[in-house]
């Protein structure tokens, strides 16, 4: 896919973040530590998930694919932002911009498919335990991690697409980190309500369909775990849905607050992104895995056996 420019800008400005110069070196740090916390946790999870073949399950299916899309969802943005700080330079190209869009809402969506298909997993081990393996064949795990890939492409070729056929004007600073589909239309000298109609009704149902699977398979499951006699198995069993809730409403809540009920861009949109963006992605490998035995364990035969090779 090659944008064409419909108007003469050739590039834009990422403002990025509202910061004094004082700090620009305190704050890519912090970024810097937290994108690599995030590459290292993620693939370490898919390379513990390849190797190991007990976490060959489709719970860690599931989850090696959300980590890969974690890593290429804040992989789209936070480098070209570290660069930016380091050089002092804020321009990025038209094409490039487009590109950014394209892949951010590529996985972006991505992870909110998947985090569907996690909780519906969840559902059918908790709710369905004698049924599980029944339920959760590897031909329907393969089918709900493609048709997640596959809506959105499509999701992010629709908003692209829309996008591409925009003129903009002379003002092109954008007041963000990464090209963000709402400051690009904000700042269009073309008609864009085309585009927010698409927004708020395709991306809006997109957006709460899985959301409304999450929230549906964790209130049955809660009511199940209420259920169970055991206060220790009730107690670890909350724990583990608590945290994986905790992400849940963190990636949720944030992506809502900006694109939903915000009318005006400003500073605290910025840093709801940046908990969307940047924070969530590095959670999910520890909330989702670090904290479950078999991953600990298949880390402790990882290490055992890089030891032993040396």
């Amino acid at each position: 896919m090659r944008p064409e420019n419909q108007s003469g800008v050739s590039h834009f400005l990422l403002r990025g973040f509202p910061i004094r110069p004082d700090d620009q070196g305190a704050v890519f740090a912090l970024f810097l530590g937290m994108y690599l916390t995030t590459l290292l946790g993620n693939l370490l999870l898919i390379l513990l998930i390849r190797l190991d073949a007990r976490l060959h399950t489709p719970m860690y299916f599931f989850l090696s694919h959300l980590a890969f899309s974690d890593v290429s969802f804040v992989s789209v943005t936070v480098p070209k932002m570290l660069v930016n700080m380091q050089t002092q330079d804020q321009s990025i190209p038209y094409g490039g911009c487009i590109s950014q869009l394209y892949f951010f809402i590529v996985f972006g969506f991505l992870d909110n498919l998947l985090l569907a298909v996690m909780a519906y997993d969840r559902y059918v081990a908790i709710c369905h335990p004698l049924h599980y393996t029944t339920i959760m064949r590897k031909q329907l795990c393969v089918l709900l991690v493609a048709g997640s890939w596959i809506v959105s492409y499509v999701h992010a070729l629709l908003h692209t697409f829309l996008l591409v056929r925009l003129s903009f004007c002379a003002d092109n600073a954008i007041n963000h980190f990464f090209c963000d589909l709402t400051i690009l239309l904000e700042l269009s000298c073309s008609d864009v309500s085309l585009n927010k109609l698409v927004v708020f009704t395709e991306g809006g149902i997109l957006f709460l369909l899985p959301l409304g699977s999450v929230l549906g398979s964790y209130i049955r499951i809660g009511t199940v775990i209420l259920r169970v006699s055991s206060t220790k198995r009730r107690f670890k069993a909350f724990s583990t849905c608590g945290s994986h809730l905790f992400v849940v409403t963190l990636y949720y809540g944030t992506l809502a607050s900006v694109y939903f009920f915000s009318s005006s861009w400003d500073s605290k949109d910025i840093i709801a992104s940046v908990m969307y963006t940047v924070v969530t992605p590095m959670l999910n490998p520890f909330i989702y895995s670090l904290r479950n035995r078999d991953i600990k364990q298949a880390l402790k035969m990882f290490v055992n056996r890089a030891n032993f090779v040396k």
